[in-house]
């Protein structure tokens, strides 16, 4: 048990037999005899329903660990996406949906932490930013304009706009929350290259 006043971002609470976790924390003081409040932002770890909800800094709640475990990425078949447990070969299921723009970047054999509450998948935990390698794409080419951009067609079958200077076998780095071009990534081979 904890007071409200302890709450903090990405904690896992049992409210109503239900489990949320809290996704964001504000503290708002009182005036002159009113009490403060705690608003939180919360999601429910099976729908992903968001939930508003305040409470009194000293009310009581029920905190509750969750354990995380590696997973590893099997396939996705657009409804589902498919994970393996690495300490025991289980398959676990999570809706595509609820991985948002990651289910299409995902490549299998990617490891990724999730997280479990009583032995049951409650949530896959998303990087920010995923690689991807350019398939195909124009010819590089130097120009002054700094926002020039190509189509690039990556190995996964997405397409994104590019700068004109990544070619094709490039590892790009992408953002997953909007699924843009962030930045070329350098790897061993070019990096030994440059040396």
């Amino acid at each position: 048990m904890i007071t409200a006043s302890e709450l903090k971002t990405g904690m896992a609470l049992r409210i109503d037999h239900e489990i949320y976790k809290v996704i964001e924390v504000e503290a708002r003081a009182g005036a002159a005899k009113m009490g403060g409040t705690v608003h939180t932002r919360l999601s429910n770890v099976h729908s992903g329903r968001l939930w508003e909800q305040s409470f009194r800094p000293l009310e009581r709640l029920d905190d509750v660990e969750l354990e995380k475990r590696a997973l590893e990425f099997l396939y996705s078949d657009g409804m589902r996406c498919v994970f393996q447990r690495l300490d025991n070969f289980e398959q676990v299921e999570f809706p595509s949906e609820s991985l948002g723009l990651a289910e299409k970047y995902l490549q299998a054999g990617t490891e990724l932490p999730a997280e479990f509450f009583e032995g049951e998948p409650v949530n896959v935990v998303l990087p920010g930013t995923l690689e991807a390698r350019v398939k195909s794409t124009a010819a590089p080419a130097r120009s002054q304009q700094d926002s020039g951009r190509k189509e690039a067609t990556l190995e996964n079958g997405l397409t994104i706009q590019v700068p004109l200077f990544v070619a094709s076998g490039e590892v790009v780095s992408i953002d997953l929350k909007t699924g843009r071009y962030l930045e070329r990534v350098r790897t061993q081979h070019n990096k030994q290259k440059s040396a």
